[in-house]
């Protein structure tokens, strides 16, 4: 499973479903979710989460111009290709972050990747899954003294 870092920055509902933004530098990504803030503390904005998507859902184009109906389009560099005989993996990288693209073999050659090519990676919102981000607590830093010199004024 695919996973990237980001934050919430929008939020539309209607009835059970959101649409929600998530920004990952100057990247949104949109998704599609069964459910609201009302009924999932977690979706709300500025909430650090995870966009998780398979790798069968990510399609790959190059050299793309105009426009698309699909709103996740992730910039990314080939870093590496495993080739079988129907489907091959791509290894790509976004902005530091790996993931990854499974593809017919019968694609790649098409597309004539290789190694360093730069792509677009495409995932359409329904197929991208948020999951929360568990923010740590502040730890406490007023530990008790008394039991330092065991428990006896020094």
């Amino acid at each position: 499973m695919n996973q990237l870092k980001g934050i919430i920055t929008a939020i539309q509902s209607n009835g059970h479903l959101s649409l929600v933004d998530v920004s990952i530098g100057s990247d949104t990504f949109t998704s599609i979710l069964l459910e609201t803030p009302e009924n999932t503390p977690w979706l709300k904005l500025n909430n650090p989460v995870e966009l998780m998507f398979k790798a069968t859902e990510v399609a790959l184009g190059k050299n793309l111009s105009g426009m698309l109906s699909l709103r996740n389009r992730i910039p990314a560099t080939v870093r590496g290709i495993r080739r079988g005989e129907i489907l091959s993996e791509v290894e790509l990288d976004y902005r530091g972050q790996p993931f990854y693209s499974i593809v017919t073999t019968r694609a790649v050659e098409r597309l004539e990747l290789v190694v360093g090519d730069v792509v677009e990676a495409l995932v359409k919102s329904n197929e991208m899954s948020l999951r929360e981000i568990a923010q740590e607590p502040p730890s406490s830093h007023h530990e008790s003294r008394a039991g330092e010199n065991g428990g006896n004024p020094s």
